[in-house]
């Protein structure tokens, strides 16, 4: 049971709301009745999913979102979430000064959305399956017993004086405690920032201040692939900077001791004291939900803000059509929640959609390469969503791994974070999902699933490696450098988004301006992803990579993502990385960084191979000047590649590095250092 292996002092908690038998102490309790506005079927998600299926209805459901978005919307948000107060409006945006609302004067609670209407339908169903980093050790929590700690934990919160509107900052790993901490803040009107538990003592520091916590929520220790993560010690280093923290609120993943100063409460003792009963607070639709910082060159936090009903629909209807998720589903997202693919499809859209959304604690390769697959099967998941980087380091491994384990439960596979390469999603396809599984690499704004490959009409082609189609209300148009829309097909040019949708950013918090610079400046009258694309004969979207991974060699326009996929062909070649950097004649050079199998042989054949490939897969002018042979990349802690750190190293700037807290190792970029320096004397060794 989950009482009693629920990380200690929560299973602890959860073992006292239940009976001797195991079953529910009393009736499920505290749950607010769901409220919507009389309606049929009509404007639900299923009915949306079923038309899309048809012949024909695909098209004709996305010119309707384009050309009647009240129309499309409106009942969809009608339908699908539980209001306190119907809205009056649909939408009101403006992208001339970044005004974006949706659903205007509706109030509800996204936790009443997520947890209560399906208390009071099926309060014994799974909603949260904990895969905990210690190999085979689920936990199973059901909606009655995550609305429960929802409410002990708002209420401790509310004991402690936070209230509506108060920042709570959320320092902890994938747990369902972190997922009751966001969704109590939820509750009770607080703006969440969950922080992820890899950030150094300084980087959350700088977080907790810009958003102003009042409080935060973090563990004794972390666990992560049999590693233990200090968080309470890098708690203690940030708080004392930060002045407007006035409590820290302590749950135990171990048993171990740390030190508890005057700041700290031990959390589940407070949690046990308080009722499991909250009422919730009734928000208006754009108040604020949520805001999660990410990560630049500068170093200085910038908080994206969401809001309530828009976000939350859009999550909830993106995880229900992009997978094809259906009533009793097991949804496998294995992103961490301190990520926005983590809070919008492993916390806020499987919940509100009723499902059991999977947490994963561990990594890909502990305690060996088979802990994907062998989750798969222990927990028989339908659906599995994560990172091309994972997929690629996995690759690396073979295909034995993956065979060892019945995989017969899986429908659809995802890949999130990056565009994927072919070698990859070929083998994702073939090897993980036996050729049977729908493959959906989703692009993103920040947010939700803006283009994927469903939904579409039933059956509808799939080609490797690309998004595809549109999500509903999402109306892409192509840029040239002169500001001009690029019409008709087989073109490319810088991805932008013509037409506001629900689950768009709201602003950046405290510096609305720098919002309106960063998304809408560049192309008046549209919001510039940062991307380019290619629109196909077909009118598919291939995204080619950021705009700023454009070089320009003597004269050619080249996305360095063409470049690594044409590297990627390779078959020794399972990781690489192209950045530009400055070059005296041709104005700007490609270089590559490169990963090779052991079992590769010689690397310099190896090398010569890949600029053979690239001359004959692109041009010859595409060819990297430089290919360095390196045992790693750095990489964040979600997958991604931290390409500004490569270009860093090679234009001599490694003592400016920026923020680099986000690594999952820092230690790489000696090691980068250390192998481009020895390459280096080769070279003037060799003149």
């Amino acid at each position: 049971m989950a009482a009693r292996t629920l990380g200690r002092g929560v299973g602890r908690l959860l073992g006292s709301l239940r009976g001797l038998s195991g079953q529910p102490a009393r009736p499920p309790c505290g749950v607010s009745a769901p409220r919507r506005a009389a309606s049929g079927p009509s404007g639900s998600a299923p009915a949306v999913a079923a038309a899309a299926a048809q012949p024909g209805s695909y098209p004709a459901l996305s010119a309707q979102a384009a050309r009647e978005p009240a129309a499309f919307w409106g009942p969809l948000a009608r339908d699908t979430l539980v209001w306190d107060t119907p809205y009056h409006t649909v939408w009101d945006c403006d992208f001339s000064t970044g005004k974006i609302g949706w659903f205007l004067g509706g109030q509800l609670n996204v936790s009443v959305n997520c947890l209560d209407q399906h208390v009071r339908k099926s309060p014994e169903s799974v909603a949260l399956i904990w895969e905990r980093d210690e190999p085979g050790t689920e936990v199973r929590i059901t909606y009655r017993e995550l609305l429960e700690t929802t409410c002990r934990l708002a209420n401790t919160l509310k004991r402690h004086g936070v209230h509506r509107g108060d920042r709570v900052a959320i320092y902890m790993p994938v747990s369902p405690l972190a997922v009751a901490a966001m969704l109590a803040c939820a509750r009770i009107g607080a703006v969440h920032t969950v922080i992820f538990a890899g950030f150094s003592a300084e980087s959350l520091a700088g977080r907790i201040n810009d958003a102003k916590c009042k409080v935060v929520i973090t563990f004794n220790q972390g666990l992560r692939g049999g590693r233990v993560v200090e968080l309470k010690k890098i708690v203690d280093e940030a708080v004392k900077h930060c002045p407007t923290v006035q409590h820290v609120l302590v749950a135990h993943r171990t048993d171990n001791k740390v030190h508890m100063g005057d700041l700290d409460v031990p959390l589940e003792q407070e949690m046990a004291k308080e009722d499991p009963v909250c009422a919730p607070e009734s928000m208006g639709s754009e108040d604020m939900l949520f805001m999660l910082y990410t990560s630049g060159s500068t170093g200085m936090p910038k908080g994206i803000v969401h809001t309530q009903a828009g976000y939350l629909l859009y999550a909830a209807l993106t995880h229900k059509l992009v997978f094809d998720h259906q009533p009793g589903d097991i949804f496998g997202c294995v992103a961490d929640i301190g990520w926005i693919t983590g809070h919008s499809y492993v916390v806020y859209g499987p919940l509100c959609n009723g499902a059991t959304s999977v947490l994963f604690e561990s990594t890909p390769v502990y305690p060996n390469a088979g802990r994907y697959w062998e989750t798969v099967e222990r927990l028989k998941i339908n659906q599995f969503y994560g990172a091309p980087t994972a997929v690629r380091l996995l690759l690396k491994y073979g295909d034995a791994w993956v065979k060892k384990y019945d995989r017969s439960s899986l429908r659809t596979l995802g890949s999130v974070g990056e565009p994927i390469n072919c070698e990859a999603w070929e083998w994702l396809h073939r090897v993980v999902g036996d050729s049977r599984c729908t493959l959906v690499d989703t692009w993103w704004q920040t947010g939700g699933i803006c283009i994927a490959p469903r939904p579409s009409e039933e059956g509808a082609e799939i080609l490797p490696a690309m998004a595809m189609r549109p999500f509903f209300g999402i109306v892409p148009v192509l840029m040239d450098e002169k500001g001009s829309v690029v019409e008709g097909s087989n073109v490319s040019g810088a991805l932008c988004i013509s037409q506001a949708w629900p689950g768009m950013a709201r602003t950046i918090y405290g510096d609305h301006q720098r919002f309106v610079d960063a998304y809408f400046k560049a192309y008046p009258g549209y919001y510039f992803t940062g991307d380019g694309a290619y629109r196909t004969e077909g009118g598919y979207y291939q995204i080619t990579g950021r705009m700023d991974d454009v070089i320009n060699i003597s004269g050619h326009r080249l996305g360095t993502a063409e470049i690594e996929d044409a590297i990627a062909d390779h078959p020794a070649v399972p990781e690489s990385a192209v950045i530009g950097y400055p070059h005296d004649i041709k104005g700007e050079a490609a270089f590559a960084f490169i990963v090779v199998k052991d079992s590769a042989g010689d690397s310099d054949v190896v090398v010569q191979e890949l600029k053979s490939m690239v001359a004959t897969k692109i041009a010859k002018y595409a060819v990297p000047d430089e290919i360095l042979v390196v045992k790693r990349l750095p990489k964040t802690r979600s997958g991604k590649v931290m390409r500004r750190l490569l270009r860093k190293i090679i234009t001599s700037e490694a003592q400016e590095l920026g923020d680099t807290t986000t690594l999952e190792d820092p230690s790489i970029i000696a090691e980068i250092l250390s192998v481009y320096q020895k390459c280096k004397d080769k070279q003037a060794a060799a003149k």
